[in-house]
């Protein structure tokens, strides 16, 4: 099967005495690709956890229950750089020690080979953001809808099978949060991308078009 797919997938803290006391229901869904699927619920319930247990980041201490996979592959015990999936966050997290251009040059998939097609790849990202011939600025010196740009081409440069927001439209104004939110949904669309976003914000749902889950207790 296609896309990424939880089967009655459930976390437990660090610590928690048994029985097993999950932080939200288990969650059982299927993103397929070139979709966006929206989490949503209260703070705390463990929406940015479950992001972090699909990439395989959640430390070896939580407790996980259920089935994750992605394309028919169980993700079970397969480290988090094997995944391919792509994972953002609130804040770009852009290296400040490398130009806009070897950031993106970072996250080439490995087949691309060779100093001008990586050249090429990267001149291509700048282009698709609206960024031709940023390549050796400083990342300090974009605003932060140029860098979460920056910061998406690069995740989609790895070529993921599956892509995780977690709320990273949330530190834009309402103008750059609507032009960017439409920027990650049609790029991911067109590459045929399962998305799980994560989110507070009604708006970000709505603009997702897809389906919506509450995690509830």
């Amino acid at each position: 099967m296609s896309g990424l797919a939880l089967d009655a997938v459930s976390l437990a803290q660090p610590g928690d005495a048994p029985p097993f006391a999950p932080l939200f229901a288990p969650l059982t869904l299927t993103v397929p690709p070139g979709q966006v699927t929206v989490v949503m619920g209260p703070s705390g319930i463990g929406k940015s956890t479950l992001l972090a247990h699909i990439a395989g980041v959640l430390g070896p201490d939580w407790s996980a229950r259920g089935r994750v996979t992605l394309d028919g592959r169980d993700l079970a015990g397969v480290p988090a750089e094997r995944r391919r999936v792509g994972l953002m966050f609130q804040d770009a997290l852009l290296f400040p020690h490398l130009s806009v251009g070897a950031n993106l040059a970072f996250g080439l998939a490995p087949g691309v080979r060779g100093r001008a097609a990586r050249r090429a790849a990267v001149e291509e990202a700048l282009r698709q953001a609206g960024l031709a011939g940023m390549a050796d600025r400083d990342p300090a010196s974009l605003s932060g809808g140029q860098s979460a740009r920056v910061a998406l081409m690069r995740t989609l440069l790895a070529r993921p099978r599956a892509l995780l927001l977690d709320e990273p439209f949330s530190r834009l104004d309402a103008a750059l949060r609507a032009d960017l939110r439409a920027f990650v949904f049609a790029h991911a669309t067109a590459a045929a991308i399962p998305v799980l976003l994560v989110t507070h914000d009604a708006a970000d749902a709505a603009a997702a078009g897809g389906l919506v889950i509450q995690l509830r207790t």
